[in-house]
């Protein structure tokens, strides 16, 4: 069960007494955009990056004009704020008007959110640009850190961890975890990762598990017992014991999310970074934050990938309102501002095979950042573990190397 759920108490909240109302149905999408007309959805998206920002701003002028959608960014700091408030409303009786409409959503919120039925019932794979994408070849699409999606989520991006090094500094930076733990005991203090469970620093946990543990398929189930979890972990702790210590400020502290990783690289406290957008050291770059210096680089065996996803409450009032919007995030428009390097730099979720001719050229002409690495040396996608092993594993990490521990 998910941190965020049990943390709840049932039953704090009066009744509300609203009935629930007929959900939407996309398969009659002429229905759905006159219902639409008129309605605010309220986005529930983490709200810590200019960049993501700017898109959805961009997204919610184009839904107002084009569908007369009104979108408002609730900008979060954390997911777990928006799933909190939904089960609160269940947990009140509130079937309908909610006060999320929409919610950026991964992992271990999905899975958590699916379990207690807070999500609407199938509604994304029926989205008229469903079909411009490929399920089938990216299975990314349709299962969230293994958990299936069941169209109960729409996808919206891909994204794939990248590292990033300085080449002032770096010649040939560490292809490995092992490599880069050999490489911050001979330069301690260069590298560090932000605290779990800040998502980044969560992530860099499970890159480094799936590169050394002896039981990868485990990783695909949820969390064994004990003995077979200790035996799982067992080098991912060994490795972070020897590298604790050679980490920026001796693993004293830790920067608190990847802005703050990436501004100690920028100040040349650090000389590795990372991001789960492989377009990010660019970006940095463009705006001045890097130097033009940087590059990025990845590790052998290849990197954790996953699709960024939107889904809708159960009880969301502009149901509507929230499919125009995820739909038209799939959309070939939003679809290629979002991929192009100026702008955000993500993978499409399209099937760029699919499209008109006049969007497949537009992909193939989008320009590569700087630093950004071509599709075919990104080397593998590696899949998510099951969201129960990042749970335990963030709790695992605050006891043994948490400040303050």
């Amino acid at each position: 069960m998910s941190r965020f759920v049990t943390a709840l108490a049932a039953g704090a909240l009066a009744l509300s007494g609203l009935p629930a109302l007929a959900q939407p149905d996309p398969a009659d999408w002429d229905a759905v955009l006159a219902e639409a007309r008129g309605q605010t959805v309220y986005f529930n998206a983490w709200g810590g990056s200019d960049v993501v920002n700017g898109f959805i701003a961009w997204a919610g002028a184009r839904v107002a004009e084009e569908y007369g959608v009104t979108l408002e960014h609730v900008k979060l700091s954390d997911t777990a704020e928006a799933v909190s408030r939904v089960l609160a409303e269940k947990t009140a009786g509130q079937t309908a008007g909610g006060a999320v409409d929409l919610i950026w959503i991964n992992g271990e919120n999905f899975a958590a959110m699916k379990q207690q039925r807070l999500l609407l019932e199938p509604w994304a794979d029926s989205l008229p640009n469903w079909a411009l994408t490929d399920p089938e070849g990216n299975t990314a699409l349709t299962a969230d850190f293994t958990v299936p999606t069941d169209g109960q989520e729409a996808p919206w991006g891909m994204a794939k961890l990248v590292f990033f090094h300085d080449t002032a500094r770096i010649d040939t930076p560490p292809a490995t975890m092992a490599a880069l733990g050999d490489w911050s005991a001979a330069h301690p203090g260069r590298f560090t990762y932000p605290q779990p469970p800040d998502f980044h620093g969560s992530t860099f946990l499970k890159q480094a598990l799936i590169e050394l543990s002896a039981f990868p398929d485990l990783l695909e189930q949820p969390v064994p017992d004990d003995e077979l979890y200790t035996l799982a972990t067992g080098p991912l702790w060994t490795f972070l014991d020897g590298l604790t210590p050679n980490l920026w400020r001796q693993g004293r502290a830790y920067p608190q999310n990847a802005s703050r990783q990436m501004q100690l690289l920028a100040d040349g406290e650090i000389d590795i970074a990372f991001n789960f957008n492989p377009n990010e050291a660019s970006n940095a770059i463009a705006s001045g934050l890097l130097p033009d210096t940087v590059r990025s680089h990845v590790h052998d065996g290849g990197m954790i990938g996953n699709a960024s996803f939107v889904a809708i409450p159960f009880n969301a009032n502009a149901q509507a309102g929230a499919m125009v919007v995820a739909n038209f995030l799939m959309s070939p428009e939003a679809q290629l501002r979002l991929a192009d390097p100026t702008v955000w730099g993500l993978g499409t979720v399209l099937a760029v095979d699919k499209l008109k001719p006049e969007d497949q050229a537009a992909f193939a002409a989008l320009p590569l950042g700087v630093a950004t690495l071509p599709p075919q040396a990104l080397g593998p996608t590696l899949p998510e573990p099951h969201p129960s092993w990042m749970v335990r594993l963030e709790q695992d990490w605050m006891q043994r190397y948490g400040v303050g521990q």
